[in-house]
């Protein structure tokens, strides 16, 4: 086991993706980094289906070949059966660079990050905890780690710090105290692994399966192994309800029979593990980022494992540490400009796929579970530029309650869009003629602003920078034209960063491959 060294330039604390990818991409192009990790892997994580967009990133780790060599389930897409109605939704139908996904064991996935990372020059120290952060005003400088096996004790100086401790989120809630709650997603997961489930015909079977009940929703995740994962997703008032009239076990079977998809799907089956469960999961820090330091993945938010965005944003928040830092320490960026950045980009991200789950909660349906989502479309922007309303509310948002007030315009537009997606996927044969090309050209265009690394596009810049990976991954510039995106914006971000920096403190793709 690996001892951390003294100083570092960049500490990593914690190894899952959003941890393994700003490690990897940092030490890929000469940055000195050391990656803390309080487990020892592999280790558990629910999270298990990935989006056509984590490969993009994965690429860029160079991993791909790693990848398919894992011989994880091959993900074609999904198939839902949501409030009445069925459709099946295929990756790269409209569009779309990737044609496939992974269903994948976190416990497999998470390690061959990690072990990518340490052989691309990470110093990785598992069953290391981080026992306190040492500030120099309101810059963390060091960190004070204990590994529990050895009873060693020590400290570790750096330059930056990228805290991807997940949900424990150590500087947001030791030290930050910034992290909220979300109303409207104030849910609980049950879940539990079977063997000898039915698959989905006609060659889905690796495809994700999505059935709604009256109080919630139901995943269902095939693996290569031949197990399936089954979850059920509730809202904390049904779940208390139902808790209190019988077991755990209970409540998830009493689900499970509520759907008439599970219900075949479990059928001939057995359950073949203990329940997990988790509850108010859905939450954000009201800061991403500041001097010294960046809050990657789970650390900095998570949203709701419908649209199975965690290992999205997890790995597109380090690709962007990543370049932020790299940046600045190669001073090609000052930090303000970075942190600006940052923010910017990762809270946009975020933002965009908050409105996104809303939207379709309450476009399926109002009854129950589904009525919580319409906090979010009480919105107001111009309806003529989309972007320049996503890019408000990133500017103005100060707290959550703030977002809730910005665009009525947001929510009406993705619902639209939504419904458009649906009905171009469900009509194969004019997909397959070409009928609907325009139709789908128009609404995949929409969705790559919505679920997509916009960050590596000059057109999408924060700050008037934006990714690039030429001649090395860094922040690159556009001209004044386009910088900060929307100039209230991008000029909001930036000042945030300098404040930050001052030592003041301040208070791509369709529905189809978002599941």
């Amino acid at each position: 086991m690996n001892k951390p060294n003294t100083q570092t330039q960049v500490l990593v604390i914690g190894g899952g993706p959003a941890g393994s990818t700003a490690a990897t991409l940092l030490a890929r192009n000469g940055i000195q980094v050391t990656l803390i990790e309080r487990e020892v892997f592999p280790r558990y994580h629910i999270g298990e289906s990935l989006l056509p967009s984590c490969l993009e990133i994965v690429e860029l780790l160079g991993a791909r070949e790693l990848l398919e060599r894992q011989g994880f389930q091959r993900k074609p897409g999904a198939f839902l059966e949501w409030k009445g109605e069925q459709w099946s939704l295929d990756f790269g139908e409209l569009r779309g660079n990737y044609q496939h996904s992974y269903q994948v064991p976190r416990a497999e996935f998470d390690e061959m990050l990690l072990r990518h990372a340490a052989a691309q020059g990470v110093t990785v120290c598992e069953g290391t905890s981080v026992r306190e952060i040492v500030y120099d005003g309101e810059r963390p400088v060091a960190a004070l780690w204990e590994q529990a096996a050895s009873s060693q004790l020590g400290e570790i100086r750096f330059d930056w710090v990228i805290d991807a401790s997940g949900r424990n989120g150590i500087i947001a809630n030791r030290y930050l105290n910034n992290r909220r709650f979300h109303e409207m997603f104030k849910n609980v997961a049950i879940w539990g692994y079977w063997d000898d489930v039915q698959r989905l015909p006609d060659g889905r079977e690796g495809a994700i399966a999505v059935g709604s009940i009256d109080a919630g929703w139901i995943w269902a995740i095939p693996f290569s192994d031949g197990r399936m994962s089954v979850g059920v997703v509730l809202h904390k008032d049904a779940f208390q309800a139902a808790r209190r009239a019988g077991s755990l076990e209970r409540v998830y079977r009493n689900a499970i029979a509520s759907s008439p998809l599970m219900t075949r799907m479990t059928a001939p089956g057995r359950l073949n593990s203990a329940l997990r469960v988790e509850q108010d999961y859905s939450y954000v820090a009201d800061r991403f980022c500041g001097p010294g330091f960046m809050l990657a993945g789970d650390a900095a938010c998570f949203l709701d494992p419908l649209l199975s965005t965690g290992v999205h944003l997890a790995m597109l928040s380090g690709l962007l540490a990543a370049a932020g830092i790299g940046s600045v320490l190669r001073h090609e960026v000052t930090e303000a400009e970075a942190l600006a950045h940052f923010d910017g980009s990762y809270r946009e991200s975020y933002l965009r796929l908050l409105v996104f789950v809303a939207a379709f909660y309450e476009t399926r349906g109002k009854e129950g579970y589904f009525a919580k989502a319409e906090t979010l479309s009480h919105f107001d922007a111009d309806p003529a530029n989309l972007r320049r309303a996503f890019l408000n509310l990133v500017s103005g948002l100060e707290d959550l309650a703030d977002a809730e007030q910005t665009s009525a315009h947001l929510m009406g537009e993705m619902q639209r869009r939504i419904r458009e997606n649906l009905e171009l996927r469900r009509d194969k044969t004019a997909l397959r003629s070409g009928a609907t090309a325009d139709a789908a050209q128009d609404n995949a265009r929409f969705f790559d602003g919505v679920e997509g690394f916009t960050a590596m596009s000059p057109e999408h810049a924060q700050a008037g920078l934006y990714v690039a990976n030429v001649p090395h991954l860094h922040l690159a510039r556009v001209g004044p034209a386009r910088a900060g995106g929307a100039g209230r914006a991008g000029a909001a971000v930036a000042a945030v960063a300098d404040r930050e920096t001052a030592g003041r403190e301040t208070a791509h793709r369709p529905v189809a491959e978002a599941v």
